[in-house]
């Protein structure tokens, strides 16, 4: 099953009898360099197929291990990868996550899935989507620092203004006048402008626009948004729309005009000051929240506090790993080594506790960490 990197949650972190199986390996969009991708990963089933032959009988191992290797057959995926992918797999399910960014190739097996490359992805605090919108076009793109992709629009967030209002649009009200005394002929004459008509129509596609992308994509993802439109249209459409995500500053430029990168070049520009000021908050509270022993980087006191639910923000640096086992229900951990199969990362471990807890994490860079631990937390009480 194809999933969206935004449905993470959900799929991954639903209870899973083990063993959980994780694979992700950095893959290419293009030929010739994405003919390698599916030999790399046929060599990473093979490690995680010795791995859990260590632990579990062959007649146990083979049904886990198939679905990867009919996906390492699927000519059509491998044709249509991004810039890495994420595999999961356990008894009864099975899911894949074509990512937008690169990541290093890893193959674990264990109690849970191995989610913290996923983590970043999903809860990274680059991540933004824009809004390219015409009076007679939209499209949703999602970027970090260094990805840029458009995204697919829910079946209900119309694409066009035709696909939007079909036979609705607004057509010219007519007027009729006879010159030329009772017997002249009738003459047709347009009644209000054009630029009325069309500002009302594209008031009513905007209206729907805003509600599909809010409903679907914006809820969903809880990224901020920015819109990439024409000043007029930058006007109308902030006039209307019920959108909490939409950022205050956008692009005022024709989005049909921005090409060859140029509009991931803007609207990074535009983006990232705002992402790092509010980076730099958070990273204030828990310097402020730390001497008060309202925040921690201490490895035991977060994993005993990601249990009790008193983790209101995790970080957790992006390149760290700590190996070990973690008790969901005391908090209590277990140092140890990744080549056992039931060993997992801790940090990866906590981080999915504090989600389910209803927590907020956020996987940083290592060099924006404000601990030497890899992971910090400020608490709720």
């Amino acid at each position: 099953m194809s999933t969206r990197v935004s449905d993470y949650p959900a799929v991954v972190l639903a209870a899973h009898k083990p063993p959980c199986l994780s694979i992700y390996q950095k893959t290419h969009r293009h030929h010739p360099e994405n003919q390698q991708d599916p030999i790399r990963f046929r060599n990473l089933i093979k490690q995680l197929e010795e791995s859990l032959r260590k632990k579990y009988p062959k007649r146990d191992v083979e049904p886990l291990m198939q679905p990867f290797y009919d996906l390492a057959e699927n000519h059509r995926f491998w044709n249509h990868t991004l810039d890495g992918l994420a595999v999961f797999g356990a008894p009864g399910h099975f899911s894949f996550y074509r990512l937008p960014e690169p990541v290093r190739e890893i193959v674990v097996a264990a109690e849970t899935f191995h989610t913290k490359p996923l983590l970043r992805v999903f809860q990274t605090y680059e991540r933004y989507q824009v809004l390219s919108l015409t009076r007679s076009e939209v499209k949703l793109y999602e970027g970090t620092k260094d990805s840029f992709d458009e995204l697919s629009l829910a079946e209900s967030v119309p694409h066009t203004l035709t696909e939007a209002l079909g036979e609705e649009i607004t057509a010219p009200h007519q007027t009729v006048a006879s010159y030329g005394g009772a017997k002249g002929p009738a003459m047709h004459h347009g009644h209000g402008a054009k630029k009325d008509e069309s500002a009302i129509d594209a008031e009513r596609f905007f209206r729907l626009v805003d509600k599909g992308i809010l409903d679907h994509h914006s809820q969903h993802s809880g990224l901020p948004l920015l819109l990439a439109a024409l000043g007029e249209n930058q006007g109308l459409f902030r006039q209307i729309s019920q959108n909490p995500f939409l950022m205050n500053e956008g692009i005022d430029f024709n989005p049909d005009a921005l090409k060859n990168g140029s509009l991931h070049e803007k609207s990074w520009a535009v983006v990232e000051p705002q992402i790092r000021s509010r980076m730099d908050a958070l990273l204030q509270e828990y310097e402020a929240a730390q001497p008060k022993g309202m925040g921690s980087g201490d490895l035991e006191q977060v994993a005993t506090a990601a249990a009790a639910g008193k983790v209101a923000t995790l970080f957790i640096g992006s390149d760290v790993q700590v190996p070990g086992r973690l008790d969901r229900v005391s908090g209590a951990i277990e140092l140890d080594e990744l080549v056992d199969p039931e060993v997992d990362d801790l940090l990866d471990d906590i981080g999915e506790l504090v989600l389910e807890k209803g927590g907020v994490v956020r996987v940083i860079p290592s060099d924006r960490m404000p601990t030497m631990t890899g992971i910090a937390a400020i608490f709720r009480f």
